[in-house]
């Protein structure tokens, strides 16, 4: 399975992006995926941004709650993640992930820059 990221940018703080990620996965597997969104700044480990289940359940960690909006679109085998009221702070390398019964595959990354 490959997962491309894409969405990532500059912007202002304040201001909005969305990213998505798109499985090569077929839409049987993606559908029963639990699909996440992970972010690294260098010299720290990667954490965990927001997750959604084969069902639709969200989790957000907590710097992002309010904020962030994690979905799925199944038919097209995407993950978004829409990121507003943006800060300084949120700016990192994002990852999209995708567990399918305990066997974690990986996206490159986008970068998004919160910067004036």
């Amino acid at each position: 399975v490959q997962l491309q990221a894409s969405g990532g940018g500059l912007v202002q703080p304040g201001g909005s992006l969305r990213l998505s990620c798109t499985a090569s996965a077929s839409r049987n597997i993606f559908s029963t995926a639990l699909m996440g969104w992970y972010r690294q700044t260098p010299g720290n480990q990667r954490e965990l941004v927001a997750r959604i289940t084969a069902g639709g359940g969200t989790y957000y960690a907590s710097p992002v709650k309010g904020r962030f909006t994690i979905s799925r679109d199944n038919a097209l085998s995407t993950v978004y993640l829409q990121l507003n009221s943006m800060k300084p702070e949120d700016t990192a390398v994002y990852y999209c992930n995708m567990d399918y019964f305990l066997t974690n595959y990986w996206g490159k990354g986008t970068l998004v820059t919160v910067s004036s």
